[in-house]
């Protein structure tokens, strides 16, 4: 194991460690001793000298280190990183009976801090965010080679993150040859087609796959307590929640997203999945098309989908994103028919799941309406938190039902 050198921490900054947490932010350290590289191997050590973690050094980053390991014997090598590999992807054997689009590396809940790996298929969709985890590329590429057999790996390491870590975006075949322009998968029986090049995250919102599951489930009960349901996906993509709620019986999905691209890929999907006829697709500000269909006196919904994009980056966005998602709540209960479900998410992970849910109660309260919470949902089992990592939790989300 190469190491390249120690992070002593200052007075007291060692609890966090001792209770295993991953991250160790650049107002614990005290001070760094040798020149570690970006991405470099560094023991952490306490202010007293004990020796805490093995972890990954980010000198241009707050997050000055992420944690490998808390086990000191253990040697941070290319065989440590094809164990972790192995490990996580074989922890997702099971989820691949429900569908070929799986979650295979989580970063921190793999301990695999910034490495984020999707498998659509035959191909790899894979996301260095850390500098860690780029230093070792070339380790993590070659030991996901061998433990899928997938030949084909491209690199979607464009997000924001890698700036706040000094890194450069990455774009394109990282081994194998280009994928396609769509990539078909299958996910409950449903087929769908992915732009893993250019769609959001790695193409695919796999976090959701349980929760549309639910969707369906939801519109069949309304099937079978003799309603023909209707339904609104807000910010839809490509169309995951619609083609679900066709499919559990919905006579009539109305569809809104700002982007028109995602939308004609959308209703590609319904048409894969033989549901052309009942799907209304519109093109609007989300925001703005609620407050319209109130205008337009629409019949109600019976199930209401609201899964917007990340409106908190940060903590210190939090304030504005809050008045964004009670303004979406709100406007969908006025919208939602008595009996109906109201499905309602956030993935900012500076919200947490208590504070998401204040924010709806308030959007209850001023639509005046009476509503239960039925039960708190969450990202897929191939998206594991862990616990000593709450950070992790960044999809969250209430099924709630007007009484």
């Amino acid at each position: 194991m190469n190491i390249s050198g120690e992070l002593i921490l200052k007075p007291g900054k060692e609890r966090s460690l001792a209770r295993r947490h991953p991250w160790v932010y650049d107002t614990a350290v005290a001070r760094v001793k040798g020149k570690p590289a970006a991405g470099g191997t560094v023991s952490v050590r306490s202010a007293e000298g004990a020796w805490l973690a093995w972890a990954a050094f980010s000198p241009e980053s707050t997050l000055r280190a992420r944690c490998w390991s808390f086990v000191e014997t253990e040697s941070i090598d290319a065989a440590w990183f094809g164990a972790r590999v192995t490990s996580a992807v074989r922890r997702r054997t099971h989820v691949f009976a429900a569908t070929n689009a799986v979650r295979l590396v989580f970063g921190e809940a793999d301990q695999l801090p910034g490495l984020v790996v999707d498998r659509y298929g035959n191909q790899l969709v894979v996301q260095f965010q850390a500098a860690g985890v780029e230093s070792q590329r070339d380790v993590l590429l070659d030991a996901l080679v061998g433990a899928t057999g997938c030949a084909d790996v491209y690199d979607r390491s464009d997000s924001a993150t890698r700036k706040r870590e000094g890194l450069a975006a990455s774009h394109g075949v990282a081994r194998g040859d280009e994928p396609p322009p769509l990539v078909e998968v299958n996910e409950h029986g449903h087929i769908f087609a992915v732009d893993v090049r250019r769609g959001h995250k790695t193409g695919y919102y796999i976090d959701q796959r349980d929760n549309r599951a639910l969707a369906r489930m939801l519109a069949e009960r309304l099937v079978a307590g003799g309603r023909s349901p209707r339904a609104l996906n807000c910010f839809c993509y490509t169309g995951g929640f619609s083609v679900a709620l066709a499919a559990g019986g919905a006579s009539a999905v109305l569809s809104i997203d700002s982007s028109a691209d995602v939308l004609a890929l959308a209703a590609d999907n319904a048409g894969r999945n033989g549901q052309g006829d009942r799907h209304e697709w519109r093109n609007a500000d989300v925001f703005e098309a609620l407050r319209a269909l109130k205008g337009e006196a629409v019949p109600p919904f019976d199930v209401i989908v609201l899964d917007p994009p990340k409106f908190a980056s940060t903590h210190h966005h939090v304030d504005r994103a809050a008045r964004a998602y009670k303004d979406i709540a709100l406007n969908a209960l006025r919208l939602l028919a008595p009996g109906g479900y109201l499905m309602t998410f956030s993935c900012s992970g500076a919200i947490d799941v208590d504070l998401f849910q204040k924010i709806v109660a308030g959007a209850v309260i001023d639509a005046r309406v009476e509503c239960q919470m039925l039960r708190r949902l969450a990202a897929g089992e191939d998206h594991p938190l862990l616990m000593t990592h709450p950070e992790g939790e960044y999809l969250k989300g209430l099924l709630l039902q007007r009484v």
